[in-house]
């Protein structure tokens, strides 16, 4: 609740109507030259630290490579990553675990079709909280996938769900 003045003055009381606020994994895109041993530096840069690579995907092209990280930690991920001077940029994305069902996956992408949300990319990650298959997207509007995806009975991971 928040207070405001009328036209004479007078405090008027102004209420906000909050929605739900739904939960994102930070996802570090890491910019590597396309060589042999730049993955191996980067995962050798989280040893010994409670940082846990929870999911992982790389997009290469003839000169340079994109690794697409989510970490269990991400702050303390993102310090490591600055102080070995690793380029990077962040995103947020929606993490969805997958029921047990054999179809789910399909119902998923059903359900964002559904409400005209489209998918960029995706990819599963390593960590299965519950003992469930979960899947990364990045998405159009992460609070619509969320509220879509929710509705549907898909669990919305956040990065807590991702911490060993």
């Amino acid at each position: 609740m928040s207070f405001g003045e009328d036209d004479s003055g007078n405090e008027v009381e102004l209420e906000t109507i909050h929605g739900r606020n739904w939960p994102t994994v930070t996802q570090f895109s890491v910019f590597l030259e396309n060589r042999v041993g730049q993955l191996l530096e980067v995962v050798r840069s989280f040893h010994g630290t409670k940082v846990k690579i929870v999911g992982l995907t790389i997009s290469d092209s003839a000169d340079c490579s994109i690794l697409r990280l989510i970490l269990s930690h991400p702050e303390q991920g993102r310090e490591i990553l600055s102080l070995n001077k690793h380029a990077f940029a962040e995103n947020e994305l929606v993490a969805a675990e997958l029921p047990a069902a054999s179809s789910s996956l399909a119902e998923l992408c059903m359900a964002l079709l559904r409400a005209e949300i489209n998918i960029h990319y995706a990819y599963p990650l390593i960590v299965h909280p519950r003992g469930r298959s979960a899947v990364a997207m990045h998405i159009d509007n992460n609070e619509q996938a969320s509220r879509t995806l929710h509705d549907m009975g898909f669990e919305i991971l956040c990065e807590a769900d991702l911490q060993s």
